[in-house]
């Protein structure tokens, strides 16, 4: 290929791209529209929309007179983003379930299927098959077929490197929670990505929750144990192993003492409480039986003013605040988002934590807030990143190939 033909190869790809990326958040469009939002020339504009079509990412619409929105001159062709073209696949590959979500290539999701896995019984080829059952009956529910896939990805409890496998961990705990997905779902995806459930927990919090928009945050999902996704320059950290945002350090760590999350502690906190004769005088705790004893119940006890609880609340918060601040000072971020079903209630434990952050830190102490995004948050993180790997690969899909290159291949 010369150069003259490569650069021209080059301006042709960047043209289509430019005009993809609008086309794909705008609703529907004129050439002219486009030709604001990119500085494209007319007959460059029309060219690449037409191309587009024809690849089948964009449908023409009925024009402008048609619509009432033109009277006089020739009417303005009119354009949309075909959204149901292909379809993303979205797992939660959690250590007791697998979820699965089907959307259209704006994240929108068409069916969703959730399988309950016993991680007594665990083993890599139970969670493969698994997976494969929960995707395969989640694209029935749709109507849809693994033809229809344009990108798939898969979240576990594990770290992820770069080619989607985790390393070796000393009881296969990791091996067991991604028993190489990447390998599992390549002939049902052209584009298959697996992450670590804390790094898609931030970028659900960057797409759709308390996070839109921020370049360096945190997403702390903070359940049964702590979990961080970390966003830095606009970014996602991954490390050299997928360890970046790993937390068995806190091991080490006064005042923390391990990685258990918010949920074991407040349980933790109030057994202690009452086997110990702390618990304030009224306090609804003290009626509860020890063993019946769950972090909603003590959370919702403390959003409701009970002074046991509020005491429990007000000893995990400082904890936080700890974790809050330790994230802050390494990775010097804006705000720690506390993600996961725990925030829906952890306001009482997140007040505390503002309130306790060490006030000596060299730099700003970090934001904490509680994400609107709930138990579904890597969910809702696996179908966004999805989407972002289908907008990076679709003029490269075979499925979205001009029609001379699909009819060579």
């Amino acid at each position: 290929m010369s150069d003259a033909t490569s650069a021209a190869a080059s301006l042709r790809r960047r043209s289509l791209d430019a005009v993809l990326a609008h086309a794909w958040d705008a609703e529907a469009f004129t050439a002219s529209d486009v030709m604001a939002a990119v500085g494209l020339t007319r007959s460059t504009t029309i060219d690449v929309l037409d191309e587009l079509v024809e690849r089948g990412l964009l449908a023409e619409m009925p024009n402008a007179r048609t619509v009432g929105e033109y009277s006089k001159g020739r009417p303005a062709r009119r354009f949309a983003f075909r959204p149901d073209s292909a379809v993303v696949v979205g797992v939660d590959a959690g250590r007791g379930h697998v979820t699965a979500t089907v959307a259209d290539l704006r994240g929108r999701a068409l069916a969703t299927s959730r399988l309950a896995v016993d991680p007594e019984r665990d083993s890599p080829e139970r969670r493969r098959r698994a997976a494969e059952a929960t995707v395969d009956a989640t694209l029935t529910r749709a109507h849809r077929d693994r033809s229809d896939i344009a990108a798939l990805c898969v979240g576990v409890p594990a770290p992820v490197d770069r080619s989607g496998r985790s390393p070796v961990h000393h009881d296969r705990f990791w091996e067991r929670m991604n028993p190489g997905f990447v390998d599992t779902f390549a002939e049902w995806a052209p584009v298959v990505r697996v992450e670590n459930d804390a790094s898609l927990a931030a970028v659900a919090e960057r797409a759709h929750g308390a996070a839109v928009g921020a370049d360096d945050f945190i997403a702390l999902l903070a359940g049964e144990r702590f979990g961080a996704g970390i966003w830095v320059d606009g970014r996602l950290l991954r490390g050299a192993h997928g360890g970046a945002g790993e937390t068995v350090a806190f091991d080490r760590v006064t005042g923390v003492g391990g990685a258990e999350g918010l949920a074991p502690r407040c349980v933790d906190a109030a057994r202690d409480a009452r086997a110990t004769g702390r618990l304030p005088a009224g306090s609804a705790l003290a009626t509860i039986d020890p063993a019946a004893l769950d972090a909603k119940t003590v959370l919702d006890l403390a959003g409701a003013g009970d002074a046991g609880a509020l005491a429990v609340a007000q000893e995990v918060g400082g904890a936080l605040s700890i974790v809050a601040a330790t994230l802050g000072s390494l990775f010097d971020v804006r705000r720690v988002v506390v993600s996961g079903a725990i925030a829906a209630g952890a306001e009482p434990i997140i007040a505390a934590a503002r309130a306790a952050l060490p006030r000596a830190l060299d730099l700003p102490a970090p934001e904490i807030v509680a994400s609107p995004l709930g138990a579904d948050i890597v969910s809702i993180g696996a179908v966004a990143a999805a989407v972002d790997a289908a907008r990076s690969h679709a003029l490269d899909l075979l499925a979205f190939a001009a029609p001379d290159a699909r009819a060579r291949a």
